[in-house]
């Protein structure tokens, strides 16, 4: 061919590739990601890829398929996803099979979904200036500095209200974020320093008032942007425990020392087994002098439930928070050999690659003990020549923990009560309810070769959140059942935040891995919740009392989707908090530390008593009328005890205070209506400026409740752009 022979077709033959080339990368920029949905999943043999594929083929002509193929929906649903040009879309979705195809859009990333779920998404209307003068005080096991929620970058210095000063101990530096950070040291503990050992004060430090971090996730799992309520906000930190607990004198300390250095909300995801005479309980105590000096407190109602009267968070000055669901639910799968999957909970990160392994119960991992403690998998029964390897089925959840320490490699158990949860485990593990449980042993016991895997957790919708989650403590108020506990709920279930990175995400100490966030429930994670919430109030109402705030809150809290719930005051108390709402409740039910002094002295406190907690010259009401009773303190809601059996006439003295605009005119309204005979006297306000202050009563009666029962409704305040809505509860639970 010659030199310039050859020269001419390798420059032709390199325009011809690079012609073909941009012909090529014109096509795939003009494809879009579609999903092919194909309804549900054929019965009978059929394989979902080569389907797909195959479909594909017939289809795409001018490049490959591999190039063009995303993923198969072959689980659970039938379906694909791939990118497509307008024509191939055109083209498959006049194919009988399809059902629908659609692009398959961007979503904005929601790790913290609890916040949009209550409606304050990042882009809501803030006090930037407010919320950056604003210190939450986080009584818990410490922070940890470094993590990204608690960066000060564009932070300027503390406000200058604030007397507290950094002593956060060995090896540890505040900043324009954490202002403050001090440590309790408790019996026989010698580690100097407020650093969070545990992951649990992090946590709940992050989830009030975190930073906006983006592209977050636990393993992969709930990717999004982890942010707390008021991201712009102050955090104080007061370490009060240790691994092995939290001691009441160190918690006491802290509430000292949170209300002289000047905090604006305290938050304290903290509580006893039980219920104890606010006299006696240092929480109650606390918070009842930091509403004296106008700090609200929180205080997560514990995670005793689903028993009623288990609430230990009792005292009316401070606000007891509930746990519940958010839209968001975190599951996993069991796939057995024979091609069943079952559906369970657990926060599992592993991936075992969907190999299946063999399945062992309990009763055959131990030759030490009996057959009882080998099914439930008792602490240091289990063989690991039997286990190791094998996929362990346990009769008890706590069973986990000794599967991991025998070398199982993963674990299968059943939990009939905590079902609506779920855990991070220290191996690949699921938690199921009875149902499925037994399925997966009557498989068991049905084949000589038992295998199985277990997927990877994913995130699924839940339609019928929010509902209060089974773990958190019921009312009623073990102390004065005439006061409404819990007052409000808020996200507690698998809230992903800041973690303290030197200790593993699950509660098995031998877990090697370490997370900066992870995924937690509880009542402790739907307290820094409203915490959060009452701190985005008072940006917007800096003069606001504690039970201003607290009101506004419970009365604007949103009815939950259990109406056919009988108990369901409490287990939610008002509802569920709505932040966006609680800016502009119209109406406040104020109480001041005089009418807390008298609900004191309603339950038996004397003179001298009150005298000596609210540190001036108070005394108890001397008319058998006024302060008489529980049910008169000027509470949100209003609950009676009332005997089983017996008529009942019941009053509720109650006062509003307006926080509106210009004159306004309510009128109170009872939802829904119930044979009870119920009376609001006066039953129309006419307001004309901030502050007025109206006085009214609620008369309650009836023929008389059956033994251990409850019946509720609502008055509700409205001037037709705001809705003050107050439960009203009649019980004779626990009545003697």
């Amino acid at each position: 061919m010659g030199k310039f022979g050859a020269l001419l077709f390798n420059v032709f033959f390199t325009v011809f590739i690079l012609a073909l080339s941009f012909s090529c990368k014109a096509i795939d920029e003009d494809r879009k990601a579609y999903i092919v949905y194909m309804g549900a999943l054929p019965d009978g043999v059929y394989t979902p890829s080569t389907h797909h594929f195959s479909i594909l083929q017939s289809i795409i002509q001018d490049s490959s398929i591999a190039g063009s193929f995303i993923r198969s929906y072959k689980r659970s649903f039938n379906g694909f996803a791939a990118k497509l040009t307008d024509q191939e879309r055109q083209k498959l979705a006049s194919m009988k099979e399809i059902v629908s195809i659609f692009r398959s859009e961007i979503f904005q990333t929601q790790t913290t979904r609890s916040w949009d779920f209550m409606g304050l998404h990042e882009k809501i209307d803030r006090k930037p200036t407010a919320e950056s003068d604003t210190i939450i005080g986080v009584i818990d096991t410490g922070i940890w500095p470094e993590l990204e929620s608690f960066s000060d970058e564009g932070f300027g210095p503390p406000p200058k209200k604030w007397k507290g000063a950094c002593t956060g101990g060995t090896n540890f530096t505040c900043n324009n974020k954490i202002v403050r950070a001090r440590y309790y040291l408790s019996f026989g503990s010698g580690y100097e320093s407020a650093r969070d050992l545990v992951g649990h004060g992090s946590h709940t430090a992050s989830t009030a008032a975190g930073n906006n971090i983006k592209d977050v996730s636990f393993y992969g799992i709930a990717e999004g942007t982890a942010r707390g309520g008021v991201p712009s906000s102050r955090i104080a930190a007061y370490k009060v425990c240790d691994p092995e607990g939290c001691y009441s004198h160190s918690i006491l300390a802290a509430f000292d020392d949170a209300i002289a250095d000047g905090v604006d909300i305290i938050t304290v995801s903290l509580g006893s087994s039980g219920a104890h005479a606010f006299e006696v309980d240092p929480i109650a105590i606390g918070s009842f002098h930091a509403m004296a000096k106008g700090i609200l407190t929180l205080n997560s109602a514990g995670n005793s439930g689903p028993s009623l009267q288990t609430v230990s968070s009792l005292a009316p000055w401070l606000m007891t928070v509930a746990a519940s669901s958010i839209d968001r639910r975190i599951i996993s799968k069991v796939s057995l050999a024979n091609g069943t999957t079952i559906i369970g909970s657990s926060v599992n990160s592993f991936k075992l690659n969907e190999t299946t392994f063999p399945l062992v119960h309990g009763r055959n991992g131990s030759t030490r003990c009996s057959e009882l403690r080998a099914r439930l998998c008792e602490e240091g029964f289990l063989d690991r020549c039997l286990v190791e390897g094998t996929i362990v089925l346990c009769d008890r959840v706590i069973g986990i923990k000794e599967a991991y320490r025998a070398g199982a490699l993963g674990s299968i158990s059943v939990d009939g009560t905590f079902s609506d949860v779920s855990f991070v485990s220290p191996l690949p593990a699921v938690t199921l309810n009875q149902t499925n449980y037994m399925a997966i042993i009557s498989y068991l016991c049905s084949t000589e070769d038992p295998r199985a895997t277990i997927l990877q957790s994913e995130t699924i919708k839940d339609i019928a959140a929010p509902v209060v989650v089974s773990f958190s403590s019921r009312g009623p108020n073990a102390i004065t059942p005439d006061i409404m506990k819990p007052d409000i709920t808020a996200p507690g279930v698998d809230i992903l935040a800041s973690y303290s990175p030197v200790v593993p995400p699950s509660d098995s100490f031998d877990d090697t891995r370490r997370v900066k966030y992870n995924i937690m429930s509880g009542t402790s994670m739907s307290c820094p919740h409203v915490a959060g919430a009452a701190a985005y109030v008072k940006t917007f109402h800096p003069d606001w009392s504690p039970s201003a705030i607290k009101s506004a809150l419970m009365t604007t809290a949103f009815i939950m989707n259990d109406t056919d719930h009988p108990n369901k005051e409490f287990d939610h108390g008002s509802g569920h908090v709505n932040p966006t709402t609680a800016i502009n409740p119209g109406l406040v039910y104020e109480s001041s530390e005089v009418d807390y002094v008298a609900f004191l002295c309603s339950i038996g406190y004397d003179d001298v008593k009150v005298r000596r907690i609210s540190g001036d010259n108070s005394t108890c009401p001397k008319s058998s009328e006024e302060g008489s009773s529980p049910r008169y303190l000027n509470y949100p809601s209003m609950t009676a005890q009332v005997p089983a059996g017996k008529p009942f006439m019941v009053r509720f003295p109650r006062r509003v205070t307006y926080v509106g605009d210009g004159n306004s005119t309510y009128t109170a309204r009872i939802l829904p209506k119930l044979k009870l005979h119920i009376k609001v006297t006066p039953s129309v306000f006419s307001f004309q400026s901030l502050g007025e202050e109206k006085s009214f009563d609620v008369i309650v009666k009836g023929k008389g409740l059956s033994d251990n029962s409850i019946v509720s409704t609502s008055l509700v305040w409205t001037d037709r752009f705001h809705n003050v809505r107050s439960p009203i509860v009649l019980h004779s639970l626990f009545s003697t």
